[in-house]
């Protein structure tokens, strides 16, 4: 079983989501389809087959969610120190071509959101930028931008 690292941030979003599924939203889904049973006739009940659908979704949730909790390897992100870029590090790049600087910091899958600087561990940047230290240059290749170079500014767990 192969673990998923995440801050502890990122397992506790996981458990309120899971908590709501499980305490709010499927027995609610349950109540809707016991409402459109009594509307009679099954086969052409859009209520209940839109119900159905719903109660498929969130099954299926909870199922990916009690899953990535069973494996989640919690990083204490303030324990780690080092120049060496690895998990929960908080990077600060500098855009060769454009010279504009940017800082994301390296996190579990559902924790990213690049708007807020979060990057996948998982994604062509942070996997180029895993082991490398400040003064280094970083290349790589994305569908949207093509070719890009980094140089590594600085690097800090916080």
């Amino acid at each position: 079983m192969e673990k998923l690292p995440m801050t502890a941030g990122g397992l506790q979003q996981l458990q309120e989501e899971l908590k709501i599924l499980k305490s709010v939203e499927r027995h609610a889904v349950i109540k809707a389809i016991s409402e459109a049973r009594e509307h009679g006739d099954l086969s052409e009940n859009a209520e209940y087959h839109t119900a159905r659908e719903r109660q498929g979704f969130i099954e299926g949730r909870i199922k990916e969610l009690e899953d990535k909790v069973a494996r989640a390897e919690v990083i204490d992100i303030q324990s780690l120190s080092g120049k060496i870029i690895k998990f929960g590090a908080t990077v600060t790049l500098n855009d060769e071509e454009t010279g504009e600087e940017m800082t994301y910091q390296i996190v579990g899958i559902d924790e990213a959101d690049i708007k807020k600087g979060l990057l996948s561990i998982i994604s062509p940047l942070a996997r180029a930028l895993i082991g490398k230290t400040v003064g280094d240059s970083c290349d790589i290749t994305t569908p949207k931008q093509g070719h890009k170079s980094y140089e590594i500014i600085e690097v800090v767990y916080r």
